[in-house]
């Protein structure tokens, strides 16, 4: 029954990405021994991150979409540095998910946030994001998503354009996900395991002012690709993730005002920044993740958010 009420309030039929929604996720990933580019030194990465989605209906066309993500990195920036650096992120999602048709909808989302080591609060701390996606379902198992990512960093304007899709096999056991080139999935479902794939990768930056008594931020942009095995229990509403992957580790620092024109994607336009530390090279990590899901009775398939 409280499912039931969670539904009716909460989670249009129309609107919601798929036949569930992640309400709460949380994990942690360590990589040991990423090792500093040119020298005998090397760092470990330790990585938390927790997310809470709450998407509420305020009409049969419309939902409003909220929650909060936070994570942090703990780290050695340079070996030169007398101690380790943690680095924390906090976004507030805002946003309206909107159908149009039964083929058209859209998601807007408005992503403001915090990214600093949370020494001092100040207002190079901030930055701001956005989030805009179209989607078209082409049939009940297949729908295909563009748009675009932008936000504000240290170094300058991110952005990048988005092109995907979503598809779920007709035995429901087959399913891709994906939004390049920010993320994208494959996994393939048996009764209560599932096996997959997974990709990630996205720039931030963080202000950090630690370490000298000159202003400096972090360049964060790693791109990681692992492969998972999940346990779901409870009928699947709990979702215990193992995941072996590999990191670029991507992580320089910059004195703050060093900024590049702007990025689009992957690539960096007038960036003639100096690097104050050494590369950190890419290394293997493990991480675990849990996720609470709720999940949807439908006699079809729904448009993906």
């Amino acid at each position: 029954m409280k499912q039931l009420i969670f539904c009716l309030v909460f989670l249009p039929i129309t609107l919601i990405a798929q036949e569930y929604v992640d309400v709460f996720k949380f994990g942690y990933s360590y990589s040991d021994q990423a090792k500093f580019k040119d020298t005998n030194e090397n760092t470990s990465i330790n990585a938390f991150n927790a997310a809470v989605t709450l998407p509420i209906e305020l009409s049969s066309k419309h939902v409003f979409l909220t929650g909060v993500d936070f994570s942090s990195h703990n780290l050695w920036l340079s070996p030169e540095y007398n101690q380790s650096t943690t680095i924390y992120n906090t976004i507030v999602k805002v946003g309206l998910a909107t159908t149009f048709t039964e083929k058209w909808s859209t998601t807007l989302v408005l992503l403001p946030k915090i990214a600093s080591d949370y020494k001092t609060i100040s207002g190079d701390d901030f930055n701001f994001g956005i989030y805009a996606i179209a989607k078209l379902k082409k049939s009940e198992h297949f729908k295909f998503r563009f748009g675009l990512y932008a936000s504000t960093e240290l170094f300058g304007v991110f952005a990048t354009p988005i092109i995907g899709a979503y598809y779920l096999s007709p035995h429901k056991r087959f399913e891709i996900d994906a939004s390049l080139p920010i993320t994208a999935a494959i996994n393939y479902h048996f009764e209560s395991v599932t096996v997959g794939f997974d990709y990630f990768a996205i720039g931030r930056s963080y202000n950090i002012s630690q370490e000298t008594s000159t202003p400096l931020y972090v360049d964060q942009r790693p791109i990681e690709a692992s492969t998972y095995i999940q346990f779901g229990l409870a009928e699947n509403s709990i979702l215990l993730r193992t995941k072996v992957g590999f990191s670029s580790n991507t992580n320089e620092v910059y004195k703050q005002g060093d900024q590049l024109n702007y990025r689009v994607s992957a690539f960096s336009f007038g960036d003639n920044r100096t690097q104050l530390n050494p590369d950190i090279l890419g290394s293997i990590f493990l991480k675990f993740e849990a996720i609470y899901r709720i999940h949807f009775k439908k006699n079809n398939a729904t448009s993906k958010i």
